[in-house]
């Protein structure tokens, strides 16, 4: 079935850079567009970043200048580029592959940004 395994969630000081990753299995990767979104205690999961299948990204307003998603299809695996962290970015962070009507999550990872 389909899994997707989220990693390098942790603390890090405003300011400070983390990567995620999450690594797929059971799905043709390549087809899925990948995104990453995020919740924070007492808000609604909000996207964060999206990549399709064909590379093109999008991201929300407050991220822009700061995280980068990226891809890479041989490892089956989609990445979250964190920089200039910022306390507010403290939140899960989820995985999301989506293609046509299928439609899945990873379990979380935890960002907290904290001095």
């Amino acid at each position: 079935q389909v899994q997707l395994v989220e990693s390098g969630g942790g603390l890090v000081q405003p300011g400070g850079s983390l990567r995620l990753s999450c690594a797929a299995s059971g799905m043709t990767f390549s087809i899925y567009t990948m995104g990453w979104y995020r919740q924070a205690p007492g808000n609604q999961r909000e996207l964060v970043a999206t990549i399709t299948s064909d590379g093109n990204t999008n991201y929300v307003d407050s991220v822009k200048g700061r995280l980068t998603i990226s891809r890479d299809n041989a490892k089956n695996t989609v990445y979250l580029q964190m920089n200039s962290l910022k306390p507010e970015d403290t939140a899960v962070y989820y995985c999301n592959a989506k293609f046509v009507r299928m439609n899945y999550w990873g379990q979380g990872t935890q960002v907290t940004v904290s001095s």
